[in-house]
């Protein structure tokens, strides 16, 4: 949980890098860019003998989902929409991950249901504002994309890696960047004009950032807290980040939000969270037969 929570407040002060300044570069060029600088991060660490093809093959497709298309789709959403709409329609997370970990189990998790959708409402409430782009049902189609992209990667890792004590999570991250950043590439053939591309000062920077931290030591830790995470409080995670980010406008950034909606908000999300550990820890203390 403590490796999630970081994660949160690293991906807080990162809202707005994006729309601020990148926006007039392609947005698969965009994803490409960050994922191949994550690769190349974690690619000293790798460590592929006796995984299996198995293996390889599903962390290639964990990649190339939770980070290719995820960010494919995330990032060409903000050709649609403005950035709070963005933040906006990224709160149906939750729902993802407890309806995808309920696919893989053959069974129905009511309660993480309840507490997905207190924070989805909590973090809807954090965020809310009048919607007005005249693109939104496409924007709100490649958000919830890129939702579910996201979602089943972390779900599917946790899956995949929960019963492999003896593989580090550092040696084999490489792999997961490498099958994004080539999903991404992918798309960005039709999109990118590789030939004309020029990058100032301030665009190279960016992407440095997003690559080394928000993409490539915040997924890294993201999934890691993932494996060790029950579903029901890795769900509320994935919305804490809204909270925290206006929190981090409003405390660095000076920015004017609604505190009440914040405070409210935060308060939703934060019950959701404190009822996922209770339960943990109520299953964790009962007595065994």
């Amino acid at each position: 949980m403590i490796c999630l929570l970081l994660v949160s407040i690293l991906w807080a002060f990162s809202f707005g890098i994006i729309k601020d300044n990148l926006i007039s570069i392609d947005s698969n060029f965009i994803s490409f860019a960050r994922l191949f600088i994550s690769f190349i991060v974690f690619l000293p660490f790798i460590k592929i003998k006796n995984l299996g093809q198995k293996l390889i093959f599903q962390l290639l497709i964990i990649g190339s989902i939770q980070y290719g298309i995820m960010y494919v789709t995330y990032i060409f959403a903000f050709q649609f929409l403005k950035a709070y709409e963005v933040v906006l329609f990224t709160v149906f997370t939750p729902i993802y991950v407890v309806i995808i970990n309920d696919i893989f189990k053959k069974k129905i998790h009511l309660k993480f249901y309840i507490t997905a959708m207190l924070s989805l409402i909590g973090s809807g409430i954090v965020v809310w504002q009048e919607i007005t782009s005249v693109n939104l049902v496409f924007g709100f189609l490649l958000m919830q994309i890129s939702n579910f992209a996201f979602a089943f990667g972390q779900v599917f890792y946790k899956k995949v890696m929960i019963n492999k004590p003896n593989i580090k999570d550092q040696h084999i991250f490489a792999i997961l960047y490498f099958g994004g950043f080539v999903a991404a590439f992918v798309f960005s053939i039709f999109t990118t004009n590789y030939s004309i591309i020029t990058l100032t000062n301030n665009e190279i920077t960016s992407l440095l950032y997003l690559g080394i931290i928000a993409s490539g030591v915040g997924f890294f830790l993201w999934n890691y807290g993932a494996k060790i995470t029950n579903i029901g409080t890795l769900a509320v995670f994935n919305n804490l980040k809204i909270p925290l980010g206006v929190l981090v406008s409003v405390l660095f950034f000076s920015e004017i939000v609604n505190i009440w909606n914040l405070i409210i908000g935060g308060l939703l999300v934060s019950i959701a969270l404190l009822i996922n550990e209770y339960e943990i820890t109520k299953i964790d203390n009962k007595p065994k037969d």
